[in-house]
């Protein structure tokens, strides 16, 4: 029989895992208890991601309450905004490598102190490694600039554009040991129009980005949802949607 979370479960884990807390195997479906989730932003900039994510928090959208920010850089923006909204941030050390952090246990141990739950990476420009992504099992989503698999990494609407394409967009993914590889939770798409330049491409997404990711987030929490192989279905289904 399939094992859906209970009111004090964590997030179901899927491939026959264990869910933590929880006794016996579990098979390939999750949800989220009804209960409001914990929840962490890890950014690195401007923030705009993340001010999206915790407006819809305060409007009781989001399916959690932020309860931390880490950011990897004391003087980005992001952590005025944070500090605008009321929510806690910190910079823990991130050690000698520029695309990753060098010790995750000293970034996994604030989220551990505060209940931390489900994790929401908003423009975050280093690379996760197994030590966090093993402390929050299919709790790391992320939000990538391109309708993924097309244009992973770095300057995925640039990518776009040089190469011409019609369409591009943003997706909505789980964060797994791969780039930009985990199972896809949301998509919208944006047309790359005749008149676009890079800048006006670059807005539009970003503007798609700030919608995308809350909904995405909230059904993600919500709703129930199983794997099959790559695929991440919802119950109802969640096709593109066309900004």
């Amino acid at each position: 029989m399939t094992r859906l979370a209970g009111a004090g479960d964590a997030l179901v884990r899927n491939h026959g895992g264990t869910l933590a807390g929880a006794p016996g195997p579990l098979l390939d479906c999750g949800v989220l208890a009804s209960s409001m989730r914990t929840l962490a932003v890890l950014a690195s900039g401007q923030g705009t991601n993340f001010e999206a994510l915790a407006r819809a928090a305060e409007r009781g959208e989001l399916g959690g309450r932020i309860a931390i920010l880490l950011c990897d850089r004391p003087g980005a923006a992001v952590i005025e905004r944070a500090q605008q909204r009321g929510i806690e941030s910190l910079c823990p050390p991130c050690g000698a490598f520029r695309t990753r952090i060098e010790d995750e246990s000293t970034w996994v141990a604030p989220l551990r102190e505060r209940g931390v739950q489900v994790v929401l990476l908003a423009g975050f420009m280093r690379r996760l490694h197994e030590t966090f992504i093993a402390a929050f099992p299919e709790g790391i989503l992320n939000i990538h600039p391109s309708l993924l698999p097309a244009f992973h990494g770095l300057d995925a609407i640039g990518q776009a554009w040089r190469h011409g394409a019609r369409v591009t967009g943003c997706t909505v993914h789980r964060v797994d040991a791969g780039l930009d590889s985990g199972p896809i939770v949301a998509q919208s798409v944006v047309e790359i129009r005749d008149s676009d330049t890079l800048e006006t491409l670059e807005a539009r997404v970003h503007e798609t980005e700030h919608r995308l990711y809350p909904s995405a987030v909230r059904r993600y929490l919500t709703e129930p949802w199983r794997v099959e192989g790559r695929r991440l279905v919802f119950a109802a289904g969640m096709g593109a949607q066309r900004d």
